[in-house]
């Protein structure tokens, strides 16, 4: 728990600073590709996140922003209940869902009919 509380704490460090620094982990699929990962757009969500403007989150992820919750539910049940492990709570068949659902956000923000999706 100690070492959960100290990732999170630097993580915060990290939101709070690339913030105030403008300086952020550029994802390296977009470098390579020039396609908007799943994932792209995080760091800015997370941040707007702790400034309470979800609405600008929201815009930078829709997609994460909408599973933030679930996933933070699921991991306090996973300490709460102290299992071995987080992935065998969660279905088999969830995780591919999830899998699924991820590559077809990821095709999607790539197509211009669907720009609303990538990062803004």
């Amino acid at each position: 728990m100690k070492k959960i509380l100290i990732l999170i704490a630097l993580l915060i460090l990290y939101l709070i600073l690339s913030d105030y620094f403008h300086f952020y982990i550029p994802c390296p699929i977009k470098q390579i590709t020039g396609l908007y990962c799943p994932g792209c757009g995080i760091t800015r969500m997370l941040t707007s996140i702790l400034k309470l403007d979800f609405y600008k989150a929201f815009r930078y992820n829709p997609l994460l922003f909408i599973m933030l919750p679930f996933g933070i539910y699921l991991y306090i049940d996973f300490l709460i209940r102290k299992e071995k492990s987080l992935y065998h709570k969660i279905p088999e068949k969830i995780w591919y869902l999830i899998i699924i659902i991820l590559i077809i956000y990821g095709i999607l923000r790539n197509i211009q009919a669907f720009d609303f999706l990538s990062p803004q």
